[in-house]
């Protein structure tokens, strides 16, 4: 397996993710202190993001454990996937799509059972790359190095042909250490630098 490979990380690297303030204005609204939110769901969202829970499920979760209406619950999640999906990195999105056929593509993110299907839809990832790693899928979150095994065989790629690109440093750590290539995201410029170094591509 030698293929040159670039995988990346998508909250903070392909979308730009701030936090919104949506469950602080839940805490508010329900009379909660501060944090009860996440809290009260930390296992339903760890679930969540191995795939070991269903939307239906985490939707019934929200309703018994806030005690909120079928309506609420709707503007509840509706929220947390404002926040979850950000808004679009376009310069980055732009050069990595200017970079197909030149290497293979991924894509290796911690995610959220529903995130497939929202993203395909807003921002069309799998047209982007040839392969997506979802943590929901697979249930194996980064930094384990399983996951980052998976996305290197999803593309029939060695870890030492392989570029990461995350915005978490214990995510760009684990890489290393199971053999990749890895870059911590803090500026599209630098990142981009970055991957046509490894690609042999201009910037």
């Amino acid at each position: 397996m030698t293929a040159t490979c670039v995988i990346l990380d998508i909250g903070g690297v392909l979308e730009l993710t701030p936090e919104t303030g949506w469950a602080r204005r839940w805490e508010a609204r329900l009379e909660l202190p501060p944090g009860a939110v996440h809290e009260r769901m930390r296992d339903v969202w760890r679930a969540g993001s191995v795939g070991s829970i269903s939307e239906r499920e985490v939707h019934a979760q929200v309703a018994a454990r806030l005690a909120l209406t079928e309506p609420q619950v709707t503007a509840f999640m509706a929220g947390l996937w404002t926040e979850y999906l950000g808004t679009p990195n376009e310069e980055l999105i732009a050069y990595v799509r200017r970079l197909r056929g030149r290497c293979r593509l991924g894509i290796l993110s911690n995610s959220f059972v529903g995130a497939r299907e929202r993203e395909a839809a807003l921002y069309h990832f799998d047209d982007l790359v040839e392969q997506i790693v979802y943590s929901h899928e697979i249930g194996i979150e980064k930094p384990d190095p399983r996951a980052f095994e998976a996305a290197c065989a999803s593309l029939a790629a060695g870890p030492e042909n392989c570029l990461f690109i995350d915005d978490a440093a214990a995510n760009v750590e684990a890489a290393r250490a199971v053999g990749m290539q890895a870059h911590l995201h803090e500026a599209n410029a630098e990142t981009i630098a970055r991957i046509a170094a490894h690609v042999g591509a201009e910037a």
